[in-house]
């Protein structure tokens, strides 16, 4: 399930449906470098935890829309909680991965 949530794609889609329904055009312009198939495998395991929501409008032509759950917009909380802290600690991060020293093993 934590591989799930804290998967590169999720974490983005998550972040980007942030309080407002969006539709799938607009999820792909706004996660640079997602794939169709990406954003649709990772929308269908986030509403089959529950962390999304999908409404079908019924409509013609076909108008869909995802949402955040209550479940899930308290998840976004938490990401956008740490996605800030990286954010603010990203110089004394790469300075401390840099001064770790490479151990090549045979």
């Amino acid at each position: 399930m934590l591989s799930k949530i804290a998967g590169k794609w999720s974490m983005l889609v998550i972040d980007a449906l942030d309080g407002t329904p969006k539709r799938n055009g607009q999820l792909m312009r706004q996660i640079e470098g997602i794939s169709q198939k990406m954003l649709t495998q990772t929308l269908k395991e986030l509403e089959e935890m529950q962390i999304v929501v999908r409404h079908d409008m019924q409509s013609v032509p076909p108008h869909v829309e995802y949402c955040l759950t209550p479940l899930g917009n308290g998840l976004r909380k938490r990401i956008c909680a740490l996605d800030r802290w990286v954010e603010n600690n990203m110089l004394d991060l790469i300075a401390e991965h840099r001064s770790i020293p490479l151990v090549v093993t045979d």
